[in-house]
């Protein structure tokens, strides 16, 4: 989830950047501000993608940097030199360039981050090393390694890419009208203008976030069953993930019922960006 989270908060702030710099340099105009809908949409591609690319290659400095991640240059210790050693032996497995290794402090979690399957980081918490037994570490890193080899994070930036075009065109467009309507601008390009694009901006690149919450979600079912395939088996996955959700094995059937027999879904779960982990450890196990 901090992989997704990270490059999500990244976006909308890079997004919310080249807004004020298109403000500033009188881009708007060029493109008719709210009303020239054609040479508006092309703008709007060309930095919403521009905006998701900046966030993808920037994505592991800025995990390094929010997570306070320590790369593991040469290992300090026994557990250093486990993990560098299965994180090679799975990259190799998986036919991908060795990542680096991270470790930081936090709560049990991990995850994989980079512009570049054969440059990414992969970084776990002193939270997971400490719950979880190697063959249950191994398992989470197996599943990160395959996040890197599908590569979901320049499919997330393709996703996130025409999310931000058309964020970028609404924002526009409603903020014309609002300020012909509410501020009587004639021109369409009045404080109200850039006022309403700044918070409509906002406002729709987190509605949007449902997209890419959604596509994320599709996401870990794959990464999932990369980790049992490069295991052989997807027990230590099934055990890692019941580990992480305090799932006993006699509770997984009732929690699989419950689940199956509600159409309800509470607005935030929309937002979630993993599915629920007894639906992981069932799809996991319906595979076998």
């Amino acid at each position: 989830m901090k992989r997704i989270l990270l490059f999500v908060a990244t976006n909308i702030a890079v997004m919310v950047v080249l807004s004020i710099v298109i403000k500033i340099f009188g881009l708007d105009r060029m493109a008719g501000g709210g009303s020239n809908y054609g040479g508006l949409l092309i703008m709007s591609a060309v930095v919403g993608f521009t905006g998701a690319i900046i966030s993808l290659l920037i994505s592991k400095w800025m995990a390094k940097r929010s997570t306070g991640a320590h790369v593991i240059e040469q290992p300090g210790n026994e557990t250093e030199a486990w993990l560098v050693e299965t994180v090679r032996k799975l990259a190799t497995k998986a036919g991908i360039g060795m990542p680096e290794v991270a470790v930081y402090e936090g709560e049990p979690n991990a995850f994989a981050t980079g512009a570049f399957r054969n440059s990414a980081l992969v970084a776990v918490s002193t939270g997971l090393l400490q719950s979880m037994n190697k063959e249950e570490v191994e398992a989470v890193l197996a599943h990160e390694i395959a996040h890197v080899a599908n590569g979901d994070m320049v499919t997330m930036t393709l996703v996130q890419g025409v999310v931000n075009t058309f964020v970028f065109f609404l924002a526009r467009v409603i903020g014309s009208i609002v300020d012909r309507a509410v501020f009587k601008s004639e021109r369409g390009n009045g404080p109200g203008y850039f006022i309403t694009v700044l918070v409509l901006q906002v406002v729709l690149g987190v509605l949007a976030q449902i997209i890419v919450a959604w596509f994320s979600r599709h996401r870990e079912f794959r990464a999932d069953a990369g980790s049992a395939q490069y295991l052989g088996s997807p027990t230590p996955m099934v055990n890692a993930l019941r580990r992480l959700g305090g799932v006993e094995p006699g509770a997984l059937p009732e929690n699989i019922k419950a689940f199956g027999i509600t159409d309800k879904a509470s607005f935030m779960a929309l937002f979630s960006t993993h599915p629920p982990i007894e639906v992981r450890i069932a799809a996991l196990q319906s595979a076998r």
